[in-house]
């Protein structure tokens, strides 16, 4: 820990970090940081690609875009999901864990990949891809410590 007084701390600690300190069976507590940031990564992926589909959809060249809002709704979606899952620690089913994980980290890599296409042209999309990133590598790192 710093040297900072426990109100520090506790002023400085995420909405998920209190929860995960609070809870009374956390369920994956021997990976409780890799665990905090895939949550916090999947909600931050989940916003970004909500609004990235929504700012995809207000271009001149939506045609262009269709894949792209697919992309991130899809993403979107199962981030949220993941997270959610994620953030229910008592007596978790590691199986659907290492799946929804696995389901996330696919996602994440199909958007990024799509929204890296059209970085250059639209600053939404690399924004999108850098968090999608952000959460693909995020999730790999909860998978390797399960």
């Amino acid at each position: 820990m710093s040297g900072k007084a426990p109100e520090e701390r506790k002023a400085a600690m995420t909405v998920a970090d209190q929860m995960l300190a609070t809870h009374p069976k956390v369920g994956f507590a021997a990976t409780q940081d890799a665990l905090l940031r895939c949550i916090e990564a999947c909600a931050e992926c989940a916003q970004a690609c909500t609004a990235c589909a929504d700012a995809c959809l207000g271009e001149d060249m939506v045609a262009e875009l269709v894949t792209c809002i697919r992309k991130n709704s899809d993403c979107a979606d199962i981030c949220a999901a993941t997270g959610a899952v994620l953030s229910r620690q008592t007596a978790p089913d590691v199986a659907t864990v290492r799946a929804l994980l696995e389901a996330c980290r696919t996602a994440c890599a199909s958007c990024a990949a799509e929204c890296e296409q059209h970085a250059d042209m639209h600053e939404h999309c690399r924004v999108c891809a850098e968090s999608c990133r952000r959460c693909e590598e995020a999730c790999t790192d909860l998978l390797a410590a399960l």
